[in-house]
């Protein structure tokens, strides 16, 4: 999957080859398509919860006496960023807004700081 990046941690890599399998395709198209919709309904929730448990485990960190810096250190997350998730700031991108047109063969987004064409 591209380039080598630091090593995951094991129960991380499991994770992320169960759902790399719901997309193979020795599984018929109509079980894959209805596992991934399966997964993808419930990933806002599980998305949010692994959040929570990120900033649960920081704040832990934090009570146990480690400063902002050795979370960081510890953690390999900016120090920035630890401070953010301790006091439950959420990064989300932001999104561009998008009007819809039509063309006679398919309809296309086109981002609002694009010209239209």
């Amino acid at each position: 999957m591209g380039e080598e990046g630091p090593q995951l941690d094991e129960e991380v890599q499991r994770v992320l080859e169960a759902i790399e399998s719901l997309g193979s395709p020795e599984v018929p198209a109509a079980a894959r398509a209805k596992r991934l919709t399966q997964l993808l309904d419930e990933w806002p929730d599980t998305h949010s919860r692994v959040r929570e448990m990120r900033q649960d485990a920081m704040k832990e960190l934090q009570d146990d006496g480690l400063s902002l810096r050795a979370i960081s250190a510890e953690t390999g997350v900016s120090f920035g960023r630890v401070r953010e998730i301790i006091q439950g700031i959420t990064k989300r991108p932001a999104k561009k807004s998008a009007a819809k047109h039509k063309t006679p063969d398919k309809e296309h987004e086109v981002a609002a700081d694009e010209p239209e064409t």
